[in-house]
């Protein structure tokens, strides 16, 4: 790109993560000729909006730059000839994730942001939005980039890109940041001087480490990070840090995402997680305190600076990545990053036209992943079970329909089958009622056949 003067809109401006965002911005003064900075939310993030749209006011100002800060609920002013769009937002916001943790956990099934049944619920909520996001940039933006890190970012952009049509779609996760990063301290090696190849789907791939002289690090990382001496220690604060099984991880040969505890040691994951709700712990409860105690500190009128306490949250660096992904583009830096894209190819195990999570070079016409080939049987079958799964959810979102729903919960590894399949959805679809319009047909039956599931619902959340 050589457009001057970028206009760049965030939409989710009222994120707790927004600091970290013009943080990145900042950082990258000299490389970003930006002029206008609009931070857009809805209306019951009005409030929030107001207090890190002005702090973010303040770090522009403290550091010297004449970068327009606009603050709006208008969406459409924010995308109007915007050069690049970045989301970050949450339907329904925290109390949403909540519900999506609490009802498959009263079960004693999983509950989680990304994972499982919430995380397929969080695909239903969001998916719709982005595509009405995508039918308004393509009238006021047409040529803008849109840099997604709204989760399930892989599912999200896979549904803009093939069925939204936006070419021009990135998808980004902090979770590669933190591997590069474990990689680099382990081997006691600059993260600069390691070649990293990632391959998967958001939330699901492995990857591999060499060094400067040629030589794969991969065996020697797994038994530094997972050996029987270590601790299996994990770089991510969101979820639970349980050992995996070094033998498991040894036989792959590849180093695992964090998030797959979830699938590989799945019991003592739900085990800690059912001691959390008992609790009224939940990770989504937890960071609803989190952040109300990040946005009193942002209302400080001397703080111009991002605070440390938001690296509590579980998607540090995911801001920053955006900010490194728009300056690659704009610059033609041709960073190396991690990014969901197409596949074209990249992972043989995989659909030619789906989006999968790789590394590659970033430059002023996209992500260029490097070839990866072909996974070992143990990856490649769970692999594409949930590729399948994922591609399954996203129809679902888009008609509303309710046998798609159901057959996705189906697949899920980690959701049962049969009847409770159907009970986790049809309480998830009663408790994000006003979120899921394609829906609405669905609820309607369940609200006139299943008074007692709505009433079960009802009394959980109140028990919030």
């Amino acid at each position: 790109m050589t457009r001057e003067a970028l206009k760049i809109a965030t939409i989710g401006g009222g994120s707790s993560y927004t600091p970290e965002l013009i943080e990145g911005y900042i950082k990258r003064k000299d490389e970003l000729p930006i002029k206008e900075i609009w931070l857009v939310d809805i209306e019951e993030g009005k409030e929030k909006l107001e207090t890190v749209g002005a702090m973010a006011k303040r770090m522009v100002k403290a550091a010297g730059l004449d970068w327009e800060v606009h603050l709006t609920l208008d969406r459409r002013a924010a995308l109007k000839d915007a050069d690049f769009v970045s989301t970050q937002f949450r339907v329904g916001l925290l109390d949403a994730r909540i519900k999506d943790e609490r009802i498959p956990l009263s079960h004693g099934v999983l509950g989680q942001e990304t994972n499982g049944a919430g995380g397929m619920f969080k695909a239903f909520r969001t998916i719709p939005v982005v595509l009405g996001i995508i039918e308004d940039m393509k009238e006021l933006c047409p040529d803008a980039w849109l840099v997604n890190f709204t989760n399930p970012a892989g599912m999200v952009t896979e549904a803009a890109i093939k069925h939204g049509g936006w070419k021009k779609t990135a998808g980004l996760c902090n979770v590669p940041i933190g591997h590069r990063k474990q990689a680099a301290e382990k081997l006691g090696i600059p993260e600069e001087d390691l070649f990293f190849k990632f391959a998967g789907i958001n939330h699901f791939h492995w990857h591999r480490v060499w060094d400067k002289q040629g030589n794969e690090r991969t065996q020697e990382l797994i038994d530094l990070i997972y050996g029987p001496q270590e601790d299996s220690e994990s770089h991510l604060k969101n979820i639970h840090n349980a050992p995996f099984h070094y033998e498991q991880i040894k036989d792959l040969g590849l180093l695992p995402c964090g998030y797959h505890r979830y699938y590989y040691i799945e019991d003592e994951m739900l085990k800690h997680s059912i001691e959390e709700f008992e609790k009224g712990e939940t990770r989504a409860q937890v960071v609803k305190e989190t952040e109300a105690r990040l946005f009193e500190l942002y209302k400080d009128p001397n703080l111009d600076y991002k605070p440390k306490e938001l690296e509590q949250r579980g998607g540090t660096h995911y801001s920053d990545a955006a900010c490194e992904l728009i300056a690659s583009i704009h610059n033609d830096k041709r960073t190396d990053m991690v990014v969901s894209t197409e596949n074209n190819g990249t992972i043989t195990d995989l659909p030619y036209d789906c989006v999968v999570e790789v590394s590659g070079p970033v430059t002023a016409h996209g992500h260029e992943p490097y070839n990866w080939g072909a996974f070992p049987p143990a990856a490649r079958g769970i692999i594409q079970v949930m590729k399948g799964m994922e591609e399954t959810v996203i129809r679902a979102a888009i008609d509303g329909d309710y046998g798609a729903a159901l057959h996705a919960f189906t697949i899920n590894p980690l959701v049962p089958g049969g009847a409770m399949s159907k009970t986790l959805l049809d309480e998830l679809l009663i408790a994000h009622k006003d979120h899921l319009p394609n829906f609405s047909e669905a609820i309607a039956k369940i609200e006139k056949e299943q008074p007692d599931t709505v009433l079960y619902v009802t009394e959980l959340m109140k028990s919030n």
